[in-house]
């Protein structure tokens, strides 16, 4: 994993990180015995992958695409060929992005009993990669898919497989890559692209994933205030926490009056009752420390 040379593709321009901002990164993390760290988007946009929010280089500035709603999913057949065939055309490359250093920052930390709890609002298994065991994949990860009739769980990697052998010819041109594992493909490269139903039961295959409309399950989200109300402070890293689904974990940590830091390139949701806000590159900032 390379800690010199990030894919900067898909970060905002930002300043290097200001020595004074660092030494008070350094006195906050030092001072933290039980660590809560968020992350999101902007900590794996340093691997290559591109974010939905990031001014000028974000999904939403760029296109006027937008990421499939959990209803339209479940109920149209259409949707979810199109999700699939997008999905299947960008999966060998998204499944191929590596750890960046702000992952291994993270693990380390894990490691030296200094990070108490992780949780990750993004899909992409990065830092399982990177050796991260104590997290939380809050939104969960397209590396698994599950059937919505039985449950029952499969690798996304052996669906690939299965893809393959019902779509031999199919061939599809990719448009440009999306945040969360697809490709932009016209709806023409769609048409005939054929979708395999669940092997047990024959109902409807989804990824692990809590698409956009859909809610995080209420035990997940107890667990994770469990794992808060342990923690001393709270480090949110490469997020704006725009979705309530992790900004609720912010408005917890001010409850209790845990000391906040955000390091996100651009405004987030937490500026104003945070302790500290650095304007970074995640990658570049968190070696630092």
């Amino acid at each position: 994993v390379s800690r010199t040379s990030p894919n900067l593709t898909f970060v905002p321009e930002c300043l290097p990180p200001d020595p004074v901002e660092v030494e008070e990164l350094q006195h906050f993390v030092s001072k933290s015995k039980r660590l809560f760290v968020m992350t999101g988007a902007g900590v794996s946009t340093e691997s290559g992958i591109p974010d939905y929010r990031s001014e000028g280089v974000g999904l939403y500035a760029r296109t006027d695409r937008r990421p499939i709603q959990h209803t339209e999913f479940v109920r149209s057949a259409s949707a979810r060929q199109r999700y699939w065939a997008r999905n299947f055309v960008g999966w060998p490359q998204f499944s191929s992005h590596q750890p960046n250093a702000a992952h291994l920052v993270l693990r380390d930390w894990e490691k030296l009993g200094k990070l108490h709890w992780l949780v990750t609002q993004n899909v992409d298994a990065l830092h399982t990669k990177a050796g991260s065991q104590r997290m939380t994949e809050l939104h969960g990860c397209t590396h698994r898919v599950f059937c919505l009739g039985c449950g029952d769980q499969t690798l996304r990697s052996e669906l690939q497989v299965h893809f393959e052998a019902l779509n031999p010819t199919w061939k599809a041109e990719a448009l440009g890559v999306a945040p969360d594992g697809d490709v932009f493909l016209t709806d023409e490269q769609v048409r005939n692209f054929q979708v395999p139903a669940c092997s047990k039961c024959g109902g409807i295959l989804k990824p692990d994933v809590t698409f956009f409309g859909d809610t995080v399950s209420r035990e997940k989200v107890n667990f994770v205030h469990q794992r808060l109300a342990e923690s001393d402070s709270v480090l949110v890293a490469g997020s704006s926490m725009q979705v309530y689904s992790g900004y609720r974990f912010a408005l917890a940590a001010r409850e209790k009056k845990l000391p906040i830091v955000i390091l996100n390139i651009g405004p987030t949701r937490l500026d104003h009752f945070a302790s500290l806000k650095l304007n970074s590159r995640c990658g570049e900032l968190l070696p630092l420390i």
